[in-house]
């Protein structure tokens, strides 16, 4: 697979933005909590790539980005829909209505692990490495330490379930790695956002009517409205934009240290805003994840080496 050369490591910009969408992503599970009390998963990732499609194009039109014209691009944005939004978003709703959420966030965060794997076959600057492999297992460790000992209770008693979510974040691996081509093909951040949420938008609409029948529910309150609205503008089509920009310059692998990140924006929201407490495993957890980021990132453990 083909690609342009990313760096080696990020920078402050791109370290910044990654954290700002952990922020987001994080924020989302807030959203989703309000959500599902009263719509179907199915019906909530539908509203959210459709309201996400429509807020993306609508900031085109504004600042007037020009569409490709290169029947590739809108076919990778199809490819892209189907792999990073689609399939995983399914697998998700599927799989979080069958295991327990906190399990589910350790399943989810083994997106790095397969993108080291997948990253490290497919593409040329992003080989395997002792610190890349080493730092990608230190941060799932922290991860799951962080989450809690409870909620590995649940592993291995509904499979189905289980496999569902792997099966996400091994589409996120993948979508991550094809991902990479917009760079080579000089698509604005903006554009790839809007195309491949659009794609997903038209994938998942008949699905979801002819699975949730919406019709037959009874309206959303309008603390939903504002939910799904929150989750779609801020959650996804802002949070896509960011998703891209890192990918573009920093990599598949890199971009993906997100999901060791949003359960530490959930964590912190759930403290700041909800007053939840932090017990000690949650600071060891981050400090593990934080160590297994400085891996990933190389500059410093190099730095001692020599």
């Amino acid at each position: 697979m083909s690609s342009d050369s990313i760096k080696s490591a990020m920078g402050p910009q791109e370290w910044a933005t990654l954290l700002f969408l952990s922020l987001l992503w994080g924020g989302s599970f807030f959203f989703i909590a309000v959500a599902v009390k009263e719509l179907p998963p199915l019906t909530i990732v539908t509203c959210r790539v459709v309201g996400a499609a429509a807020v993306l194009w609508f900031v085109v039109a504004l600042t007037r980005t020009p569409l490709p014209r290169d029947a590739r691009i809108w076919r990778a944005f199809l490819v892209m829909g189907l792999f990073n939004n689609a399939i995983p978003f399914t697998l998700m709703a599927w799989g979080q209505g069958r295991i327990p959420s906190g399990l589910a966030s350790i399943l989810m965060a083994t997106a790095p692990l397969f993108t080291v794997v997948v990253a490290g076959i497919l593409l040329r600057d992003e080989k395997f490495t002792f610190l890349k492999v080493s730092g990608t297992l230190v941060g799932f460790g922290g991860t799951a330490l962080m989450i809690g000992g409870d909620a590995w209770d649940g592993l291995g008693q509904d499979i189905p379930g289980q496999l569902a979510l792997l099966g996400s974040a091994l589409f996120y691996s993948f979508s991550s790695v094809f991902g990479r081509r917009f760079r080579t093909l000089r698509v604005p951040p903006i554009i790839t956002a809007a195309g491949q949420v659009t794609a997903s938008s038209l994938m998942l609409t008949p699905v979801m009517l002819l699975v949730d029948r919406p019709w037959t529910h009874a309206a959303p309150s309008p603390a939903v409205w504002a939910s799904l609205a929150a989750l779609a503008a801020v959650s996804t089509g802002f949070a896509y934009i960011l998703y891209f920009r890192i990918l573009a310059s920093a990599g598949a692998l890199n971009v993906l240290l997100v999901t060791f990140l949003v359960p530490v924006s959930a964590i912190l929201l759930g403290w700041l805003v909800l007053g939840e407490r932090l017990e000690p495993l949650h600071f060891a957890g981050m400090a593990l994840i934080g160590l297994g980021l400085s891996a990933i990132d190389g500059r410093l453990w190099n730095a001692l080496r020599r």
